[in-house]
């Protein structure tokens, strides 16, 4: 890499344009603040608003400029009117995932104080864990290519339409030894470090095989303490002791529920970063969707994206070898948090009176000047 790296930015559709120019707007801030250069972006038209306009979900070059780059950021994807023949969503975010193969999704799951807090437990005010969802099989492989899926009978009127779970050793070892050593670093930062092996091993032979491929795993990392539950298990125990549990690493479907479930834990979903991790590259992106009702309204909680911006930055610090990413990862984290321990932050999702430009401006006040 020459120069400072370069983004793919797919603004996509809704509010994605709205949160992204958020997110890119305290990228450069904290890179400034730190005596970085701008990070450069390629603009990349992508989503159901320009499937619409062209017939394509993505322009014609944009999955390979997408991969050139550095890393990726995506805003949303998706209409509730725009469909395919079969009914699923425009998600050329999802064959992005399959290309690239990103496997491991990264869903931090952190309460802030003046954030709104849905157990009343004193303990849920401390929550800060991970979840690590595979991103690229399980359930939803048959969503990057549609073809994937088996229809029985007349495609117009089936009798029967199959999804299959596809569990493979090589992305689901690649997945757990992610994990293992994401928990080793929460651990050296002062977390539990435990790492859970979330399944439904008693029922389906895929799982049965997913959490062997974990044991394997587990066998070179004795230093990490683990845990199994079933899915189901989990699913009860995210509300009634989310504070036990610090990593948890799951089949793609189960990291979808449980990762929208504990967004709910923390605020909602305008809290909600992501991040997409390859062996070469990386999607960073809001796990909201795209609310297209207040689309252009300046109602859209932009901190979901800024805190995957954030976790961008993380990323080109280990890609380029240059910690000053991670210190402006380090600076943006730290507004945030400093922002709602100050009670800076009442965003419109929150019943609050700040906008997407309001609420932006607060986090860019406190990169400028740190409480």
């Amino acid at each position: 890499m020459t120069g400072s790296p370069l983004v793919a930015v797919i603004r996509g559709d809704g509010i994605g344009g709205d949160v992204t120019d958020a997110a890119l707007a305290v990228t450069a801030a904290a890179l400034a603040r730190c005596g970085l250069p701008a990070i450069r972006h390629d603009d990349i038209d992508a989503g159901a608003a320009y499937f619409t306009e062209t017939g394509r979900d993505i322009e014609a070059d944009g999955e390979t400029r997408a991969g050139a780059a550095d890393a990726m950021f995506l805003g949303a994807i998706g209409l509730p009117q725009v469909r395919h023949p079969n009914g699923t969503e425009i998600s050329p975010h999802l064959r992005l995932r399959d290309i690239y193969q990103l496997y491991a999704g990264v869903r931090p799951v952190r309460a802030y104080p003046h954030a709104p807090q849905r157990l009343a437990d004193p303990r849920a005010a401390q929550l800060d864990l991970v979840i690590i969802r595979e991103s690229t099989e399980g359930l939803f492989y048959s969503a990057a290519v549609h073809d994937r899926a088996v229809v029985e009978g007349d495609d117009n009127a089936p009798d029967a339409v199959s999804d299959i779970m596809r569990i493979t050793r090589h992305t689901t070892r690649r997945l757990h030894e992610f994990a293992f050593t994401y928990a080793a670093r929460r651990r050296a930062r002062g977390f539990m470090g435990a790492l859970t092996c979330v399944d439904k091993a008693n029922v389906f032979a895929s799982q049965a095989f997913f959490r062997s491929i974990f044991d394997d795993v587990k066998a070179a990392h004795p230093d990490i303490v683990t845990s199994y539950s079933y899915v189901d298990a989990m699913a009860l125990d995210m509300v009634r002791r989310p504070w036990d549990f610090d990593v948890m690493v799951m089949e793609n479907m189960f990291g979808d529920i449980l990762s929208d479930l504990a967004g709910g834990l923390v605020g909602g979903m305008g809290m909600a970063a992501c991040a997409e991790i390859g062996d070469t590259t990386g999607l960073f992106q809001p796990a909201h969707g795209s609310a297209p009702d207040i689309a252009g309204t300046d109602a859209a909680n932009p901190l979901a994206a800024i805190l995957s911006a954030a976790m961008m930055l993380d990323y080109l610090a280990d890609k380029t070898a240059h910690p000053a990413y991670g210190d402006a990862a380090s600076l943006i984290e730290k507004a945030v948090e400093l922002g709602f321990a100050a009670g800076a932050f009442r965003p419109v999702e929150f019943g609050g009176d700040m906008g997407t430009t309001a609420v932006t401006r607060a986090v860019l006040d406190q990169i400028a000047n740190p409480s």
